[in-house]
């Protein structure tokens, strides 16, 4: 068979049945052969390169195998790299291509022409180039096994336009069998440590969503009566979060997160990659005198940044099945009071979050409504089995707080950083789960890097609800620079943070659409920020503007009767001013 036929017999063999892209002249071998092939992967367009990668790690995510990209040269790679960072934190298995120029002329660095293995080596875990037309095969069968193998991630070959082209015969290697993965050989030594703990507290690494052991470290920390948290902006639910033991998330600084574990004095730290601080604190993340025992499919985790006492080694659901049968057999005899107490803490502060929600509801206007009311009323009305992808950033963290979900594969996050990845996301996850509503919770600044993925929302009727909580501002910038007592905080002002117009500076600005949301200084300002329903329009989504909590909650309510994407934009309080002019 050619080339190009062995690429497509590959991705039939590995499920590949999508292939999310943005095609140019150095792609068009691929896509000429997509025409009449026997099962031929089905397109995925995207407009741009950063909402094509982002649909697939959503789509690699909902349907648990590696997704296939393709990408257009090196300006196409370039436009994917944020993907293919967000790829490699969440570690989302992927393998991408992107269509090298023509080897006959590439001596003459001919346009589109680039290093293509250089650029992407930063943001992928591993990349080929093709060379040999009788080497694409294999190494598309090393790529599709590599990117699943832990640590998942992307995986990257650059291939050149002519080898496709070849009419030269290459065989097809066998697909490998899987290799199942094995317990930790130490888990009864394990079981031993956490059963003799007074105070243990778990840990809920994305390994442990990622790798369907949620059921399993739900039977230790019952087990045990131990207070569970997510891991700082975890990616995904390793945890039910309506659970009486789960406690949270834990803040991205290390002296808090310190602060948060000091009470305990075992700490069973499972499937998470290195607690994923953001802002800098002095000192580690784990408190002085407490034992770590951590469990990780990567052993590359195992004393990275703090020292571990145990280190149970293997594959996560089978290690932690393991481990929660050992600790069953017989049960610690303190920890059902210790269960008890527990849950009576952690059911005593989500008691006093709530109020703090609820009494938010109840202060809304109609203009602009709080973020903790806008998320309190999205989390009451996500209708049963919803997946909530959240890139909202200020307001993400206040509906964490809130969201109560117990179904794995709830909820969808990344912790890479590149900003825009949540709108294409949340289409690839609908297209992974059509059985299940997908409410993506949005960040103005977030929606704005990612508005390209509307348009494959409305192109292919996803049944996505966009909720893009719209405060016009980089608020947590803002919020940053208070933190940091800087110069911004002292004059009231905050170059580079504001979003949208101000008609209360510019009564002359035209802002062309009817806010509908009162003429008062409230509503001014809820109107001059980003209309997000004009750019929804503009891709064929359906939008709606409303700063009511109860018509939001009716919105998101109804999301499993969509047969296409609706975009809500709600106007929500910004930054408060810590002193200054206001």
């Amino acid at each position: 068979m050619r080339p190009v036929e062995a690429l497509l017999r590959v991705l039939r063999d590995e499920g590949a049945d999508r292939v999310f892209g943005n095609p140019g002249t150095t792609e068009l071998p691929f896509v000429d052969a997509l025409i009449g092939a026997p099962d031929a992967p089905e397109y995925v367009l995207g407009l741009h390169e950063s909402a094509v990668v982002a649909m697939a790690d959503g789509y690699a995510r909902a349907t648990r195998r590696p997704a296939f990209v393709s990408l257009h040269a090196a300006a196409g790679l370039a436009n994917g790299l944020v993907g293919l960072l967000n790829a490699s934190r969440s570690r989302t298995p992927l393998v991408v291509t992107a269509g090298q120029q023509d080897r006959r002329h590439l001596i003459q660095d001919p346009m589109l022409a680039g290093d293509l293995v250089r650029l992407a080596s930063g943001a992928v875990k591993s990349a080929y180039d093709v060379q040999h037309a009788a080497d694409l095969p294999v190494l598309l069968r090393r790529a599709f096994a590599l990117a699943a193998r832990p640590p998942a991630g992307p995986v990257f070959l650059s291939v050149p336009m002519d080898l496709l082209a070849e009419d030269t015969e290459v065989s097809l290697p066998p697909r490998s069998a899987a290799v199942p993965p094995a317990p930790a050989p130490n888990t009864r030594e394990a079981a031993a440590v956490l059963a003799a703990a007074r105070r243990p507290v778990i840990v809920a690494g994305d390994g442990v969503g990622r790798e369907d052991a949620v059921a399993a470290l739900v039977a230790i920390a019952e087990t045990l009566g131990a207070a569970v948290y997510h891991q700082p902006m975890n990616d995904a639910l390793d945890f039910p979060t309506g659970h009486p033991l789960y406690a949270g998330v834990l803040n991205p600084v290390n002296a808090d997160i310190a602060r948060t574990l000091a009470p305990y004095d075992v700490l069973f730290l499972a499937g998470c990659h290195a607690f994923n601080p953001h802002h800098y604190s002095f000192g580690p993340p784990i408190p002085p005198g407490m034992r770590v025992v951590q469990a990780d499919s990567d052993p590359a985790e195992f004393g990275r940044n703090f020292p571990v006492e145990l280190a149970l080694s293997g594959g996560l659901a089978p290690t932690l099945r393991r481990l929660a049968a050992e600790l069953a057999d017989p049960p610690p005899p303190d920890a059902s009071a210790r269960a008890a107490e527990t849950a009576a803490r952690i059911a005593a502060a989500r008691a006093a979050t709530e109020d703090a929600a609820r009494a938010a509801l109840a202060a809304a206007d109609g203009d602009v409504l709080d973020p903790l009311a806008l998320g309190y009323a999205v989390a009451s009305a996500l209708p049963p089995r919803a997946v909530v992808v959240e890139e909202a950033i200020t307001t993400g963290v206040l509906l964490r707080r809130v969201l109560r979900q117990d179904e794995p594969g709830g909820f969808v996050h990344t912790v890479g950083g590149g900003l825009g990845s949540g709108t294409g996301m949340a289409v690839g996850t609908a297209l992974g789960r059509p059985g299940r509503p997908v409410v993506a919770v949005l960040g103005d600044g977030c929606a704005t890097f990612g508005l390209q993925g509307l348009w494959s929302a409305a192109r292919y009727g996803t049944a996505t609800t966009f909720v893009v909580a719209n405060n016009g501002e980089y608020r947590t910038l803002k919020e940053t620079l208070d933190r940091w007592g800087s110069r911004a905080t002292a004059a009231g002002v905050y170059p580079g943070l504001d979003l949208g117009l101000d008609p209360c500076i510019d009564p002359g600005i035209d802002l062309g659409i009817d806010s509908g949301l009162g003429s008062g200084p409230a509503g001014a300002r809820a109107a001059s920020r980003l209309p997000f329903t004009a750019a929804a329009e503009f891709f064929g989504v359906p939008a709606v503007r409303t700063a009511d909590p109860d018509e939001l909650a009716e919105l998101v309510a109804k999301a499993p009767q969509r047969d296409g994407p609706l975009l809500i934009d709600v106007p929500v309080t910004g930054h408060i001013p810590a002193r200054g002019p206001a």
